[in-house]
């Protein structure tokens, strides 16, 4: 997966390089751009409450392409700013056991008061 992941970032490099975007594409416009895709995303999931088995082949088509989209921006910023997503996605689920633990947590998303 590294090895993916390392062509990934690679091949957004170039795409952007080739295109002269380098400038346009500060950590702020790429922050935009995520939050953007990501409302794009939600679009398609607005009024509806499908279970996943309920989306048509062409809907999960669209779907992912709005994730990839997400995914494209994130990694780019990432590098960017120097940021190695893996292992900081790896350290936040971490924090993240330790914030919501499971002895408090099971069965129920509500924080304690």
């Amino acid at each position: 997966m590294q090895k993916n992941m390392e062509l990934l970032v690679k091949k957004i490099e170039e795409f952007v390089k080739e295109r002269e975007w380098e400038s346009y594409h500060t950590p702020k416009n790429l922050a935009i751009s995520v939050a953007i895709e990501a409302g794009e995303l939600l679009e398609h999931f607005q009024w509806e409450n499908k279970k996943p088995e309920e989306f048509t082949q062409d809907e999960i088509k669209e779907i992912s392409y709005e994730i990839a989209d997400v995914f494209i921006y994130l990694l780019h910023l990432s590098n960017k700013l120097g940021i190695d997503i893996i292992d900081t996605a790896f350290e936040k689920l971490e924090k993240n056991k330790e914030k919501y633990p499971v002895s408090k947590f099971k069965g129920h998303y509500e924080k304690q008061k």
